[in-house]
């Protein structure tokens, strides 16, 4: 599974320095952060409201297609801050023997 993500971040590694004219990569990362978080936002929306729909009508499809769109999305914002897959994989790695309710907890320490 990990190999897919390692994978789009090499593509997107690659397009980020492509030509903006040619490449929806590279045009976001010309438009800057802002831009980025913005479709990240959008994307996120467009995801909460498929799962809506998908727990009234069963169908899911919208909202593996949605959510494929913001982890997209979130691999171009890591991407921009000089983050990696590997890092949001290895931050979920650390939490396997940790319950969510101290994760949380350890946080506001």
């Amino acid at each position: 599974m990990s190999d897919v993500l390692e994978q789009l971040a090499q593509v997107l590694e690659a397009r980020k320095e492509a030509d903006p004219e040619t490449s929806y990569v590279a045009s976001l990362h010309h438009k800057g952060l802002n831009k980025i978080l913005e479709k990240v936002g959008e994307e996120c929306t467009e995801t909460l409201l498929a799962a809506k729909d998908a727990e009234q009508s069963g169908d899911t499809r919208d909202v593996v297609y949605e959510t494929a769109d913001l982890w997209f999305h979130s691999m171009v914002m890591l991407s921009r801050l000089g983050l990696s897959p590997k890092d949001v994989l290895d931050e979920l790695a650390s939490r396997f023997d940790l319950s969510g309710l101290e994760e949380k907890a350890s946080r506001s320490q």
